[in-house]
């Protein structure tokens, strides 16, 4: 079994900066990419930022110099900076992990519970 945890989120003013976190555990033998995505209600799922096991990153264009991804491989941890903040940044933020389990296997995806994020005006 694979788990997804992550943690960070909360209520924050405009213009403030919050930190998440999301670690893997469980049966893991790689992690090809790591990546954060966000959802509002009645919206579909978007990404936001990925990162690849050499560290090369996207952004979504609304967070460019804004969010900032990066990666603990020892730890099988992703973390997303946010800075500057807005209320249109308000959304259930997401881990999403492309991963492979054992050797010679292919990759699958695994989803992390989500974590509410709040940016009041």
């Amino acid at each position: 079994q694979v788990q997804l945890v992550e943690s960070g989120g909360g209520l924050v003013q405009a213009g403030g900066s919050l930190r998440l976190s999301c670690a893997a555990s469980g049966s893991i033998f790689s992690i090809n990419v790591m990546a954060w995505y966000r959802q509002t209600p009645g919206k579909q799922r978007e990404l936001v930022a990925r990162i690849t096991g050499g560290g090369s990153t996207n952004y979504a264009d609304s967070v460019k110099g804004r969010f900032t991804i990066s990666r603990a491989n020892a730890e099988n941890t992703v973390y997303l900076q946010m800075n500057s903040l807005n209320p249109e940044d308000t959304a259930v933020y997401y881990c999403n992990c492309l991963l492979v389990r054992r050797y010679g296997q292919g990759a699958d995806a695994f989803w992390g519970q989500g974590t509410q994020v709040t940016v009041s005006s």
